[in-house]
């Protein structure tokens, strides 16, 4: 899915060996193969305090201990992908932080990609700590890859984008998500808008990945932004890369409206549900059942 023009890039799954320094093998190859053997689905692990509760857990480091390791067990055999929200582990301090920890390495136990949700951007020296935390070799929170966000501009991101293309590791970018404010600053600019060239740097960066394989650098792109792609000319089959797509199932959209909206770069699309398959919950079958039938519609 090669070119456009603007802007340069990469632990579990598949995918072939790699002289990469951690020993893994780019992000995008390992994804890729996850999603051709067990399908095109990320699950989100999102330990809302509603949601705990409905499970009978509390909340707390404990609730959140059973609740993220119940979810992995469940999904494993199934999700290419699991996305835990950082947010909802940090709300409880360095405990809940632990338990992600334990989430990301069971994981990688159970040879399942993991995408932390954490959705970090800033500038210099700040950028280099985000990028230290989730993607360096030998970091507790390292994952397969990381939610960023370029609104201090693309290149500010440069620290994450070196970092992961060196360890084998992955980012996804924000670039069109579907929440309403999100058009307030993503569609500004007309025919060059912030997320047109947000994607189009996105492109450029894949360029260092084989040309035949998925890149490591991804988008985020919302199951539910409708026209919004055709309406701001952005070509996603031309990235070369992953397009995580939340919202899916309790969102709203299906599997149908999916490939309307992405068209030719569905192929590359990484659909993300979460309460929708969370509301089954604790019971491990209902988990794993709610999980194979989403992956149906797909």
């Amino acid at each position: 899915m090669p070119n456009k023009d603007d802007g340069g890039p990469g632990s579990t799954t598949g995918g072939p060996a790699s002289s990469k320094p951690g020993g893994h093998a780019p992000f995008g190859s390992r994804l890729a193969a996850a999603m051709a053997a067990r399908g095109p689905l990320c699950v989100g692990i999102d330990p809302h305090p509603g949601l705990l509760a409905a499970w009978g857990l509390t909340d707390s480091p404990q609730g959140l201990r059973t609740f993220s390791q119940t979810v992995l067990e469940a999904v494993a055999p199934l999700a290419a992908a699991i996305k835990p929200q950082v947010a909802l582990y940090e709300r409880h301090g360095s405990a809940g932080l632990a338990a992600l920890e334990e989430l990301l390495a069971a994981s990688a136990q159970a040879e399942v990609l993991t995408i932390a949700d954490a959705k970090r951007g800033d500038i210099g020296s700040t950028m280099a700590g985000y990028a230290d935390a989730w993607l360096r070799d030998g970091s507790s929170l390292a994952a397969d890859s990381v939610t960023l966000s370029p609104y201090l501009g693309f290149e500010s991101l440069r620290p994450a984008l070196d970092l992961a293309a060196s360890s084998g590791r992955g980012v996804f970018v924000l670039a069109l998500t579907s929440n309403p404010e999100g058009a307030s600053v993503q569609h500004v600019g007309g025919s060059e808008s912030v997320a047109w060239r947000i994607v189009r740097a996105a492109t450029l960066e894949n360029q260092r990945y084989a040309a035949d394989a998925l890149g490591s650098v991804g988008l985020v792109v919302g199951a539910t932004v409708g026209s919004a792609l055709t309406d701001l000319g952005i070509d996603l089959a031309a990235v070369h890369g992953p397009i995580l797509a939340p919202g899916l199932g309790a969102q709203g959209a299906t599997g149908a409206d999916m490939r309307a909206t992405f068209g030719p770069a569905y192929p590359a699309v990484l659909a993300t549900s979460s309460r929708g398959i969370l509301a089954a919950g604790p019971d491990l079958l209902a988990l794993r059942e709610a999980t194979a039938q989403t992956l149906l519609g797909l």
